[in-house]
């Protein structure tokens, strides 16, 4: 494929005039590229604006901004002349199949072939989105955390029908602005971290439900629980660091029995000697050599340091 060089990527378009699109816009803004934003009508503009306002306070905080203006935004309702001239695609439009169908097929006819677009779409397939489109090879998958414009993770793949060379661009691309991108192995909807923190939400609300806890004794649970430590380390990482030098090994080979026990309401997979090798193997390939003794004292510094910023923002 024929793709710009990420580095000469001087303009952006976004698509969309939700917080995902105003928040995109925000970090690009940031990052000193231009940017232009194409909503669905002009009614959208003010809130869009004020996303953008609430967006740069924090922004604020993070970047030396210097001499950007975050009103330099470029907002257009004609998506014609919100993509034109655009190096970069950024689509936003709402979780509506048949909507963002109709978009490609619109953007892969008007969008220069070196041009590659990206969706923040959460829970949609490229190769389902991309199925109208005149030049798929360069539709990605390129799926934000809320806010985008603060938290670094995007999820990164493409459909049936995409060049691998598209993937490649735009995990360098988000990367080369101070993203962290996470290329995934294969196309499932929902991609990674949205299926995990479904899982934690249809677990939580199964608990509300039954009366069995409250949304707050929930978000007590997880923000002065797992959370903190989920910051410095992954579910993988946390559990083979909690049971000492033996790793995932010693909790497999303990607690594998307990995933059968009803604590909730996922059904557990069966866990073979493949699935429990795979899980030793992939924590040693995380801990690149480091030993328990090393591990866990990371992990402590940093959770320390994020229990005194909780402490120092209780109202």
């Amino acid at each position: 494929m024929d793709l710009i060089d990420k580095k000469n990527v001087k303009t952006v378009c976004s698509i969309g005039g939700g917080p995902i699109g105003a928040g995109w816009a925000a970090f690009f803004l940031a990052q000193g590229l231009s940017v232009k934003a194409y909503l669905h009508s002009e009614k959208e503009e003010k809130d869009y604006c004020s996303m953008i306002e609430t967006a740069w306070i924090s922004l604020e905080k993070l970047y030396d901004l210097g001499s950007i203006n975050r009103n330099s935004i470029q907002i257009s309702t004609n998506l014609e002349n919100a993509v034109e001239n655009a190096q970069f695609i950024q689509e936003n439009a709402p979780e509506i199949l048949s909507l963002k169908q109709d978009l490609y097929a619109r953007l892969g006819n008007i969008v220069s072939s070196e041009v590659v677009i990206c969706s923040s779409t959460s829970g949609l397939m490229m190769t389902d989105i991309q199925a109208h489109c005149a030049t798929p090879e360069r539709t990605v998958v390129g799926h934000p955390f809320n806010p985008p414009y603060l938290l670094p993770l995007v999820e990164i793949v493409g459909g049936e029908k995409t060049n691998s060379e598209a993937v490649v661009w735009a995990r360098n691309f988000y990367k080369y602005v101070g993203k962290v991108p996470l290329v995934m192995n294969k196309e499932i909807p929902g991609f990674v971290a949205t299926r995990l923190q479904e899982a934690l939400w249809r677990e939580a609300l199964h608990m509300v439900a039954n009366g069995e806890a409250t949304p707050e004794q929930i978000d007590e649970a997880l923000m002065n629980g797992p959370g903190p430590r989920m910051a410095i380390q992954g579910q993988c990482l946390a559990f083979h660091v909690a049971c000492g030098a033996g790793g995932m090994a010693t909790n497999l080979d303990q607690f594998g029995p307990a995933l059968k026990l009803p604590w909730t309401r996922l059904k557990a997979p069966e866990l073979t000697k493949k699935l429990r090798d795979t899980m030793v193997s992939g924590c040693d390939e995380i801990t690149k050599g480091l030993d328990f003794k090393s591990l866990a004292a990371e992990r402590d510094r940093k959770i320390v340091e994020i229990i005194k910023i909780q402490k120092n923002h209780v109202s």
